[in-house]
């Protein structure tokens, strides 16, 4: 379900924020449906409580969660997992667009990658 990097820079909770967001927009979560414990997910992962706890605020600050008192964290209903992750997507795409001009990659060669990408989507969709 989850997969955790622990050799990765991405911090793990960045790591659990994203990993749950795209759980919840592609439908495997579904809203009002409970989320584990922090202490049971954080067994299951083999992290520190406080780790799940950061992601778990993290997720409910953006809205793609929500906590009961005395029952725990539940997917949201609506479309904030479907923002956040396409705004980590989005930056995604600024990192590596910055890093190709950096290396000095041409535009016009940067945006002929991107729309054969597009390309090769279309034709498989």
């Amino acid at each position: 379900m989850l997969s955790l990097d622990l050799q990765s820079r991405q911090p793990i909770y960045e790591q659990l924020v994203r990993g749950l967001s795209e759980l919840v927009s592609l439908g495997a979560l579904a809203p009002d449906e409970q989320l584990p414990s922090v202490r049971s997910l954080a067994r299951d992962l083999g992290v520190n409580p406080n780790t799940v706890q950061k992601a778990y605020q993290e997720l409910e600050r953006s809205g793609v969660i929500y906590s009961v008192a005395g029952k725990g964290s539940f997917v949201s209903p609506g479309p904030a997992a479907a923002r956040m992750l396409r705004g980590q997507r989005l930056e995604k795409l600024r990192e590596a667009a910055a890093e190709g001009r950096r290396a000095g990659i041409p535009r016009e060669e940067a945006l002929g990658v991107v729309e054969a990408v597009y390309e090769e989507g279309t034709n498989h969709d």
